[in-house]
């Protein structure tokens, strides 16, 4: 699972479609939908906020909002959550992680 710090703007089409499908694996853990990728590191970041869902669902709006600037048709009806209006931090171990 990669859930980039840097903006999906700086990645090609294939990073941006991998971003997008691996956001929304991370948002079904993060519901409880899936027994797999629990306890991956990636999903620390969200676990620490105060709401995980609505966490991953403003990086999955993040990464909807560069992909109808490039045209490209991903379905915003599978972001499950209002968007948190916060920040995510980016900790020198997340950098490093990734």
């Amino acid at each position: 699972m990669r859930l980039w710090t840097l903006h999906p703007q700086h990645l090609d089409a294939q990073g941006l479609v991998a971003l997008w499908r691996e956001a929304l694996l991370a948002q079904k853990v993060l519901l409880g939908q899936t027994r797999g990728y629990r306890n991956h590191p990636q999903l620390t970041r969200f676990r620490e906020l105060h709401d995980p869902v609505a966490g991953i669902a403003a990086y999955l709006a993040g990464v909807h909002s560069e992909a109808l600037r490039r045209n490209y048709h991903f379905d915003a009806s599978k972001i499950v959550a209002p968007c948190w209006s916060g920040q995510i931090e980016a900790t020198i171990g997340q950098l490093a992680y990734e």
